[in-house]
């Protein structure tokens, strides 16, 4: 066989890996005891973060003006951590399971934030200080609490 052939099966395999391992990264956890953290900055950045399992620590933090994040954990023991500051920003947070923390923090005018809840022993929190902002929690099951303050 020629050299050529053999370059270009090794760079069809390489290529093949890394773009299996990106699928694979990107995927959400399915085991227990992880933590993701993201940290934006700027405008107009999305980002969306899941995890499944038990113990996971899901944390995301933007700055700047219309940005959004999604969040979904299901499991037991999770932690959902979520501050932005800015202007026009959202967070949608949903959380499945039994002792789940769900807890928002937004500093600035015009932002949104929706969370909920399903399951047992859960917890929304919702922080906003500034104008025009807006804020839901939806919680269903046994022994949940939800909690907004906004000022």
């Amino acid at each position: 066989m020629k050299p050529e052939f053999y370059k270009m099966t090794f760079k069809t395999l390489t290529l093949s890996a890394l773009v299996a391992s990106t699928l694979i990264a990107a995927a959400p956890a399915f085991a227990g005891g992880n933590t993701a953290n993201v940290v934006q900055n700027g405008w107009l950045n999305g980002v969306a973060g899941g995890q499944a399992g038990d113990f996971n620590h899901l944390e995301l933090h933007q700055w700047g003006f219309g940005n959004d994040i999604f969040a979904t954990q299901d499991g037991s023991d999770n932690v959902t951590a979520v501050g932005q500051t800015g202007i026009n920003n959202g967070v949608d947070s949903h959380q499945q399971g039994a002792f789940n923390l769900n807890a928002v923090a937004q500093i600035g005018n015009d932002n949104y934030a929706n969370t909920e809840t399903t399951g047992f022993g859960n917890s929304n929190a919702v922080i906003q200080l500034g104008d025009g902002n807006s804020a839901s929690t939806s919680v269903n099951g046994v022994g949940n609490s939800s909690l907004i303050v906004q000022y």
